[in-house]
């Protein structure tokens, strides 16, 4: 007999990702030196001020007692501070602000405090994949809006939401967007604002990334555009800009009404982020913010090497302008492989590991993601590698025809 068997359960694919993560373990166990470039999971040490703080607070007994399911009052100050001086954003920390932890479950929990059996939410496709199945397991429905640059994505979000019925409740974004590195301006913003408004649909942006940018470009807050508190919240999270990824410190903020509802149901089921991780993060918030400029600098020139790499093995890709990824279209020769045995192919003959395209939805079969949490040493490797592992099959192709 099977206890396990439950309709929420069926809503979900097997994870995608896992027969990945097997593989890599198995060529690890055999000896192989595989190059991670398939898992968003920062390499770097978290800055030495915010351990430190961790280091002191939880030497006091009082902090090891149950905290706040919706965050000590002084971190909510501290992230409300922090959107003022970064975006000129004002928050009110007891109304319009709670602590989650860490954005993917932030993201879970909003939509069961949302979302009932049946309704429609609109997620982009491809998309990280706890945007789609945060709304599956709540039981509703997602309709997906094909992602495109600027004004054609709001096109396409305008032409999906005509006509569908019943009419979509939320839209889930995340700019800069994680798979496809894609990146907006604040007139996009402004536009999403207006479809929100038009259709009384709820906005959520993930800006898990937005410290991460470069060149000249420099990634905007939802909440910067005026009203967007009136339609929707924005998560933020330390994980990335503060290498804080296992710390699982994240926010969600804006409109008061939302953070109520995700504030009542996590009341439910946890009690909060462990005290002493939560005054981390305010040293992190409040404290010098060098040790960010300087990883989005780290980032950068891994992007270089990785794209410029790329690039010269024949391997046609476009640097990203934001994001730790590269998202890189199949090349041509091996498109009809699909991402995932392409992905496949790689792990076992480059000893790389990439993200399958297909992962992330439908949209994302015929590409792959590669993230830069390896040092410019070994992304110089993977290069070699995947150029050894590349000139070898077309070899054997010529010679086989």
């Amino acid at each position: 007999m099977s206890f396990v068997n439950t309709q929420r359960l069926k809503r979900l694919p097997p994870y995608l990702f896992g027969q990945l993560n097997e593989m890599k373990l198995r060529l690890r166990q055999d000896g192989a030196d595989v190059i991670d470039l398939g898992m968003a999971n920062p390499d770097q040490p978290t800055p030495a001020h915010i351990v430190d703080k961790l280091i002191d607070t939880v030497k006091d007994p009082k902090a090891h007692r149950y905290s706040a399911s919706k965050g000590i009052p002084a971190l909510l100050r501290a992230i409300c501070r922090f959107y003022k001086k970064r975006f000129q954003v004002d928050l009110d920390w007891r109304t319009e602000a709670i602590a989650t932890i860490g954005t993917k479950e932030g993201l879970a929990h909003l939509a069961l405090a949302l979302l009932d059996r049946g309704d429609l939410a609109l997620v982009p496709n491809p998309c990280y994949p706890i945007h789609t199945y945060s709304v599956a397991m709540a039981g509703a429905n997602v309709v997906s809006v094909p992602l495109a640059a600027g004004r054609e994505f709001i096109q396409n979000l305008e032409d999906t939401a005509t006509g569908i019925w019943p009419r979509p409740k939320l839209i889930t974004l995340n700019f800069p967007h994680n798979p496809t590195t894609a990146a907006v301006s604040l007139d996009t913003f402004e536009a999403i604002v207006r479809f929100a408004r038009n259709n009384n649909v709820i906005v959520i942006h993930d800006l898990a990334y937005g410290d991460i940018t470069f060149d000249d470009y420099r990634a905007p807050s939802f909440l910067q555009v005026p009203g967007a508190k009136e339609v929707g919240v924005e998560f933020y999270t330390t994980s990335k800009a503060y290498n804080m990824a296992g710390w699982r410190v994240g926010f969600c903020l804006g409109h008061r009404d939302i953070i109520a509802a995700l504030s009542k149901i996590k009341s439910y089921y946890d009690y909060g982020i462990f005290t002493p991780i939560q005054v981390a993060a305010i040293a992190a918030l409040d404290g010098p913010q060098d040790c960010v400029t300087e990883q989005a600098r780290v980032y950068e020139k891994r992007r270089d090497v990785l794209c410029d790499g790329l690039n010269r093995i024949g391997w046609r890709v476009e640097p990203p302008t934001a994001s730790m990824f590269t998202w890189a279209p199949i090349p041509e020769a091996y498109r009809e492989m699909g991402s995932m045995e392409f992905s496949k192919m790689l792990m076992e003959q480059a000893q790389v590991a990439v993200a399958p395209g297909v992962g992330f939805g439908s949209l994302g079969e015929g590409w792959v993601r590669l993230a830069m949490v390896e040092n410019e040493h070994r992304l110089r490797q993977a290069i070699r590698n995947i150029r050894r592992c590349l000139s070898k099959l077309q070899s054997r192709s010529l010679s086989e025809s």
